[in-house]
């Protein structure tokens, strides 16, 4: 008998991906670059379950039906490229190699190319719903080749999560990287969604000065609400959890975040394409401020902020910060959403909106309840250049504004940062702005650097310069947008 599918890998992923396709009746071979590890699986976890063991690249191939498919749940990187060379001598033309780790989407691009000039097929695959996600169903981005779907279709679509309808939280994404960047996104829209959790967090417990018990609490009904999502019920948890010894974890932990690199890549793809992705630059930030503990409380000794503190209706503060929390996620989506549909037109993936909100609805750290309303917008009008301008999203942010700007005032008078949900409504306000100053800043470079500058009264793409000091020649600079 011979698997339905090999990865290579047993790490936390790897393992309770294996176990999730193994109890949806495939047959899976393993193995990992140390060895021991194969044999421990298959001894503990995996003992009398529908596994192969493998202890090498060829053992694994060759126990593989055609078309073989090949997943790889490594580490990003230089990793991935060596196992694809371990393994491209052991398939043949139609084999199909996957990556399932948390590749940087332009090396997914290039590795399609490189394995299809092989004569075998790639998919780069985004895979989200950490641990609990890969035993019970994650939700599952694949891009790539076109021609290696059909075949990893039946199993990705098995053991992806389900919508409450169902529907599987898994389909073609897209060309070459285009599922990797799809995950990129949502990783991006997982840091600023934590990031404004983070940040009402504070402001209840430094500003309010709520116990965890009240947070608990707020949370809880907060997951009833609008904002009922898998990172507000993680929270909720979080703040109620105690030791055996009483113990309240949370306060122990020590307040300095990692990362792993996605939230940067999606800023940095944000500044590459020209998108204002300023919420989630933000929540990458507040990380890298959080990791400078040693000099924050050396600066909390010397720096003052006001002296205030809250008087006002806690209740009703509580109110606007969810109000202000639920705008901002919107803000969130609809800048991860914007950046997606300019990659598109930059790589020529034919992405499916309304598509991607349905696998993000199941599995994921981002699922939340209003992913379905997105679907909607979407299903409605598939050329939707922005979600604040679908009647749903419009109606809910204009509605939670007054709370919104009521929140951050508080915060600036409190002295508590803010700088995700800041982000979220100056960009609201900036978007909505017909006229915006940039027309100073046009004025500002033509004055030191003659870059010249387009007018209100003549077409777009004429442009003009100015001598203003009266020293300048008419020579100007070339027009260009880096």
């Amino acid at each position: 008998m011979k698997a339905d599918i090999g990865l290579i890998g047993l790490a936390v992923m790897g393992e309770n991906l294996v176990l999730n396709m193994e109890s949806k009746g495939f047959t899976v071979a393993v193995f990992n670059r140390t060895v021991e590890k194969v044999d421990a699986f298959i001894n503990g976890r995996g003992a009398g379950k529908n596994f192969i063991a493998a202890h090498s690249i060829e053992e694994l191939c060759a126990n593989l039906e055609r078309p073989r498919k090949v997943m790889m749940l490594v580490k990003a990187g230089q990793p991935v490229d060596d196992f694809i060379e371990q393994v491209l001598p052991h398939l043949e033309p139609g084999d199909i190699i996957i990556d399932g780790g948390n590749s940087h989407f332009p090396d997914t691009i290039r590795r399609t190319k490189y394995v299809e000039s092989k004569g075998m097929l790639f998919i780069g695959t985004g895979v989200s719903g950490g641990e609990e996600g890969a035993l019970r169903g994650p939700s599952i981005m694949p891009g790539g080749s076109p021609d290696a779907w059909p075949a990893v279709k039946p199993i990705f679509q098995k053991i992806s999560a389900k919508t409450d309808s169902g529907e599987p939280c898994c389909e073609w994404v897209g060309e070459d990287g285009a599922g990797h960047f799809v995950k990129m996104v949502h990783n991006g829209i997982e840091y600023g969604d934590m990031q404004m959790i983070c940040e009402t967090y504070q402001m209840m417990k430094e500003g309010l000065g709520l116990s965890n018990e009240e947070m608990h609490q707020v949370f809880t009904e907060w997951n009833q609400s609008e904002l009922d999502s898998y990172l507000i019920e993680i929270t909720r948890d979080i703040l109620g959890y105690k030791t055996e010894a009483g113990e309240a974890v949370i306060d122990a932990i020590l307040d300095t975040a990692g990362q792993k690199g996605t939230g940067k890549w999606t800023a940095v793809a944000a500044l590459d394409l020209g998108q204002p992705l300023t919420l989630i630059g933000e929540a990458v930030f507040a990380r890298c401020l959080s990791a400078l503990k040693e000099e924050r409380v050396a600066a909390s000794e010397i720096l003052s902020g006001p002296p205030s503190s809250f008087t006002g209706d806690k209740q009703a503060l509580i109110d606007d910060l969810r109000q202000a929390l639920y705008a901002s996620k919107i803000v969130s989506y609809a800048q991860g959403y914007q950046l997606m549909r300019e990659a598109a037109k930059e790589y020529n993936w034919k992405l499916n909106n309304g598509g991607i909100a349905l696998m993000w609805r199941g599995g994921c750290i981002i699922r939340s309840v209003f992913l379905g309303k997105i679907k909607e917008a979407f299903d409605t009008n598939p050329d939707l250049v922005n979600l604040l301008l679908d009647p749903f999203f419009k109606n809910a942010v204009e509605g939670a504004q007054a709370a919104w700007r009521r929140v951050l005032i508080q915060a600036v008078e409190l002295g508590i940062p803010m700088p995700a949900i800041g982000a979220a409504l100056a960009y609201y306000d900036g978007y909505r702005a017909a006229r915006l100053p940039a027309n100073l800043l046009q004025a500002q470079r033509d004055y030191f650097g003659a870059h010249t500058y387009e007018r209100v009264d003549s077409p777009r793409g004429e442009f003009f310069h100015t001598n203003w000091t009266g020293r300048g020649g008419n020579t100007s600079a070339s027009t260009y947008s880096v």
